[in-house]
């Protein structure tokens, strides 16, 4: 036996209903692209909550993207919105990084 061992603990989370998302394979409309401009950042989350307005995981989305500290929009709610209704990021970015609270 070696003298450190390794434990390594899968989490289990409730993920299926990503199956069946409305925005299944359209991941670069819910995420920013690297020095995206506020203009561009408007049009894409536009195009991104039509996408789940329409969708029936929005609100098992929306609790995911809170409970997880996920960036980008998810259930029709932004890094900035989520942040808004208390839900923290675990590495903040943005108007968060610069003293924020």
């Amino acid at each position: 036996m070696a003298a450190v061992d390794l434990f390594v603990q899968r989490v289990v989370t409730d993920d299926l209903w990503m199956r069946d998302a409305a925005c299944r394979g359209l991941t670069p409309l819910f995420f920013p692209t690297q020095a995206e401009r506020p203009q561009a950042r408007e049009r894409r989350e536009a195009a991104a909550r039509a996408v789940c307005s329409s969708c029936t995981a929005l609100g098992r989305c929306r609790d995911f993207a809170r409970n997880h500290h996920e960036y980008g929009l998810w259930g029709g709610e932004s890094e900035d919105e989520r942040h808004a209704a208390g839900y923290r990021l675990i590495a903040p970015i943005g108007v968060r990084a610069r003293g924020v609270v």
